[in-house]
């Protein structure tokens, strides 16, 4: 199993540049670019790689600041949400790290922040150190589209990690409109999961195809009996019409055959979940894979009315790129 550092690292990381994060402003960014903060890939390091400003970093880096002041970005978010913690990532940066760094925030329904835009600090001045991750639980429950990435006085942060949930305005989905109750843009979230050893369980839930295999969920081959897993908490509930399973890039990988559970889930906590879920009721049932292509059921769907959660099951093991749940809103 991968390893979570925090708790809020398993939400959608909306300051990913895959979603369109990119900053409209900056102070300065002599040395490396800043839009380099939101790559979803670890920060690397080149040895002896230079450019016209100087050593090749990968990350956000200023000049060494010869006057008052500090430095700032701020941050257009890929898809508005609600912030549940950050990780302010200092990777290889060590003699040229910032001393302190803090978080302002905004709601901006359409366009960007104005000189009369209210912000609000949602992290306070914390201390950093070189070459390491900073992790912070956010305690602020208004969306936020926008960013103010205040670093004092200067320096360089490899990587900035906003995770949180896309935030959508449901009251204006059409009573007939069927939408992806999955999608991580809409709120979709993965839980829990029997193993992730080569591709995190929140991958099939990211916008657009898979890249590569490595933009899926994998698990390990498995040498005992059973199968694999992964639960899904839907953006909204509503009842699901058409399911989509998707094994794009995996070809010698992908599972023999899978099935969907599903409940309406009142109460309780995340950590319960997966043993509840041994007993939720059959949305799916099992289903012949192939390698490396799309599989969408419709009639196969049974009708259980709104539901909250799914537990997709494949089995044994293997890869799978993306799952897609198309359905109607719960009013």
């Amino acid at each position: 199993m991968k390893a979570y550092a925090v708790p809020f690292e398993k939400y959608v990381n909306l300051a990913d540049a895959r979603l369109g994060t990119r900053a409209i402003s900056v102070t300065d960014d002599w040395f490396a670019d800043v839009n380099r903060l939101f790559q979803p890939t670890p920060a690397v390091w080149k040895e002896g790689v230079f450019d016209d400003n100087g050593k090749w970093m990968d990350g956000w880096e200023s000049r060494r600041k010869r006057f008052e002041g500090y430095d700032h970005a701020v941050i257009r978010l890929g898809v508005p949400g609600q912030i549940k913690g950050v990780d302010i990532d200092t990777s290889h940066f060590t003699g040229n790290y910032p001393p302190s760094a803090s978080l302002e925030a905004c709601f901006v329904a359409d366009g960007d922040p104005s000189d009369d835009t209210a912000w609000t600090e949602i992290l306070p001045a914390v201390e950093l150190q070189g070459n390491s991750h900073h992790y912070h639980e956010i305690a602020f429950d208004r969306p936020v589209s926008h960013l103010r990435f205040n670093i004092y006085p200067d320096g360089g942060v490899a990587r900035l990690r906003v995770h949180g949930i896309p935030f959508r305005d449901w009251s204006s989905v059409g009573d007939n409109e069927q939408i992806d109750l999955a999608a991580a843009l809409n709120g979709g979230r993965a839980l829990a999961c029997s193993d992730e050893h080569f591709g995190r369980m929140s991958n099939i839930l990211n916008p657009n195809r898979g890249e590569n295999m490595g933009d899926g969920w994998e698990t390990a081959r498995r040498r005992t009996p059973g199968n694999d897993w992964v639960i899904v908490a839907l953006g909204h509930p509503g009842e699901i019409e058409r399911i989509v399973v998707d094994t794009l890039h995996f070809k010698g990988n992908y599972p023999d055959s899978c099935s969907i559970q599903a409940a309406y889930v009142k109460g309780g906590t995340d950590s319960q979940i997966e043993t509840q879920s041994l007993f939720w009721r059959e949305l799916l049932p099992s289903q012949k894979l192939s390698m490396h292509a799309e599989h969408e059921f419709s009639e196969q769907i049974a009708k259980l009315g709104p539901i909250t959660h799914v537990r997709l099951n494949i089995f044994p093991d293997g890869g799978v790129s993306r799952l897609r749940l198309f359905g109607k809103v719960a009013k």
